[in-house]
């Protein structure tokens, strides 16, 4: 069976052209599962074919998603001196994902594996499927497709990174393919039972006074059809939680009945970070982010904004209005 037969002479001469070649692999900021877990099974793969890879990303690797490193050798960018490795990146949708600092570093794109609607193709060797639900199973099916030995930790670490981006398989990017692809992780050593164990059952207390308060601050807005929430500035120290304590809180407000996107504000000083969950790809919020310089996917995206709070929440409401109007329009035609 053949996974990505499209992708199959592209794949083919990446693995030609990063022979003899040192290589960062590299991931996006606030790194996932999917970021973390690409990375991983990339830099062991290439490094398993005798070239000198590492990995690297611009923040520390969550608490919750360390247990997918493994002995691969995995750096925090300021930890280590950037010596003209070339450039190979996971799970970005452009070049700057990886923040303004990663790309002074790192001015030519190598190469770049990735599945987001925003992402335009900017390395040398793009393979960017966004029917995919996650970087990992791309990845997975390339290595597949190729012959390529997928050892225990990189099984583990790519099924990680599909499970999180389907949102443990429930999202409607879940597909036959990932399945299939699933199951032959699992036959390669991957545990479905310590990906949810280390990832859903090790909470911390801050997590959840964190949740408490962004469930305390939901307010509905476009007729019950839009819910956000906000973490204001100071709550991580109020709460003793830290910024990956963040993931999954937005899921909370697209879940409530009746609400098609869903929103987290994260007040920082004077700039806005919101992530954004639709309940269906028609709503496309990755538009909604990019009229804020942000990007993503149909139904879940993000960005970056420097306003303030009280600025910004009317004006991603109105962005919010427009779409769901556009989206009906599209419906009564």
């Amino acid at each position: 069976m053949s996974y990505y037969p499209e992708f199959k002479a592209t794949f083919a001469r990446f693995l030609g052209a990063i022979e003899g070649r040192r290589v960062v692999v590299i991931g996006h900021q606030r790194p996932d599962g999917d970021c973390i877990g690409s990375q991983v099974a990339l830099v062991r793969v290439l490094r398993a074919r005798g070239i000198d890879a590492i990995g690297v990303n611009p923040d520390s690797v969550p608490r919750r998603i360390k247990f997918l490193i493994g002995d691969t050798p995995f750096f925090q960018r300021d930890a280590i001196a950037h010596d003209g490795r070339t450039a190979v990146y996971t799970d970005c949708a452009d070049h700057s994902r990886a923040g303004d600092r990663m790309k002074e570093i790192y001015p030519n794109a190598f190469a770049c594996f990735d599945h987001h609607i925003s992402n335009r193709g900017f390395a040398q060797h793009n393979l960017v499927d966004t029917a995919s639900s996650a970087t990992a199973e791309l990845l997975t099916g390339l290595f597949l497709d190729a012959g390529i030995e997928i050892d225990a930790t990189s099984a583990q670490a790519l099924y990680t990174g599909i499970m999180t981006d389907t949102g443990q398989f429930r999202f409607a990017s879940t597909t036959k393919r990932v399945f299939t692809i699933a199951g032959e992780l699992l036959e390669r050593g991957a545990e479905p039972a310590r990906a949810g164990q280390e990832l859903y059952e090790r909470e911390s207390l801050g997590k959840l006074k964190l949740l408490q308060h962004f469930i305390t601050s939901l307010r509905l807005e476009c007729d019950g059809r839009v819910c956000l929430g906000v973490l204001p500035a100071g709550i991580f120290e109020k709460t003793g939680a830290s910024v990956e304590d963040t993931e999954g809180l937005v899921d909370y407000a697209r879940s409530i009945d009746g609400v098609a996107i869903g929103a987290l504000i994260e007040e920082r000083e004077g700039v806005m970070k919101a992530s954004l969950r639709a309940q269906c790809a028609e709503y496309r919020v990755d538009s909604i982010a990019a009229q804020f310089n942000g990007g993503g996917h149909a139904c879940a995206a993000g960005l970056n904004f420097p306003d303030t709070l009280d600025n910004f929440y009317p004006k991603l409401v109105a962005a919010c209005a427009r779409r769901l109007v556009e989206v009906e329009q599209k419906v009564t035609k």
